[in-house]
């Protein structure tokens, strides 16, 4: 028997409300997310649209929006939230957003799970990402901002700091304890 690899017609119909990635021609489905890494996730949209709506300069997401990429092992995204300059359609959004944002859940820790979002991160510069964020909420470096110029030297945000995505949201920045509820 032959494996048949999975195509974005089988992305467009993932059940409803699912969410998944197409990953070496198979889907990878995800799980929800638990209160705390969705309402963070749910801040910085907020304020990626406040910026988007000032400086008509883009597009903000929240999660579970489909970005079409063309990689040797992958074939989409799917972050937790975004900031995208490309063109908006009824579709998927075709190209990688310019800023991606994952926020870490239960399960996103260990030595397996840092390997997956390196390689993760890797295919995010791949594809044209500018800035991808990694959000540890039970971590002392809550906002680890990773850049494809150096993608191997993250700046560390702390509580009390004001973390940037620079080039890829120019002057946009977000208070770090905006991502906990207290």
């Amino acid at each position: 028997m032959t494996n048949v690899a999975a195509t974005l017609d089988d992305l467009r119909h993932v059940a409803e409300n699912g969410k998944a990635e197409l990953v070496n021609g198979e889907l990878v489905l995800m799980s929800p997310t638990g209160g705390l890494p969705g309402y963070a996730a749910g801040e910085i949209f907020a304020s990626l649209r406040e910026y988007a709506q000032r400086t008509r300069n883009g597009y903000a997401f929240a999660d579970n929006v489909g970005f079409i990429v063309d990689l040797p092992e992958r074939q989409s995204f799917s972050p937790d939230a975004a900031f995208y300059t490309g063109e908006l359609t009824m579709k998927f959004l075709n190209g990688a957003p310019v800023f991606a944002v994952e926020v870490r859940s239960e399960g996103d820790y260990g030595p397996t799970a840092e390997q997956e979002m390196a390689q993760k991160r890797a295919d995010y510069f791949a594809a044209g990402t500018l800035v991808v964020w990694d959000v540890d909420l039970m971590g002392d470096d809550v906002v680890r901002s990773y850049n494809a110029i150096n993608p191997d030297e993250p700046i560390a945000y702390r509580r009390g700091e004001l973390a940037a995505a620079e080039p890829a949201v120019p002057g946009w920045t977000l208070a770090v304890d905006r991502l906990f509820p207290d």
